[in-house]
């Protein structure tokens, strides 16, 4: 039984159905806990800056993508925390899953082909190589 899930999502589509999934296994434990987490990566850091000029406004459209799965969770009286993090998406999710003994850790798959997955690494990659728990990979 998973106790302790987190999740990886930043508000797309592709983190709502990882979202949805990682919702499954909470909701049937009652003594379960999701923590979500959105790392925000230094190049879309410096857009956000660049097209608000607001750190406020940028903090609050943050928010406002992971707004539709909190939603869910307070609806459903789940208990949750959502942390947002800056760093390299793909390390940052395994040091801070590795760093909170997470029963399990769900991300999204990208549709790389192999080529591009051998050359640049995919977030879902190095995040199931290097943390600890299992991974669920959600396509």
């Amino acid at each position: 039984m998973f106790n302790k899930v987190l999740v990886a999502a930043d508000g797309s589509d592709h983190s709502i159905r990882c979202f949805e999934k990682a919702l499954h296994l909470v909701e049937s434990n009652p003594s379960a806990e999701m923590t979500i987490i959105y790392v925000v990566d230094g190049q879309k850091s410096k857009e956000d800056i660049l097209h608000h000029f607001d750190k406020t406004a940028v903090e609050q459209t943050r928010k406002n993508r992971l707004a539709p799965l909190e939603s869910v969770l307070k609806d459903k009286k789940l208990p949750y925390k959502i942390e947002i993090l800056h760093g390299e998406p793909g390390p940052t999710i395994v040091e801070y899953a590795n760093a909170r003994s997470f029963d399990i850790v769900v991300v999204g798959s990208r549709g790389l082909n192999s080529l591009q997955e051998m050359v640049l690494g995919s977030v879902s990659h190095k995040v199931a190589k290097r943390v600890k728990a299992p991974v669920m990979i959600v396509k």
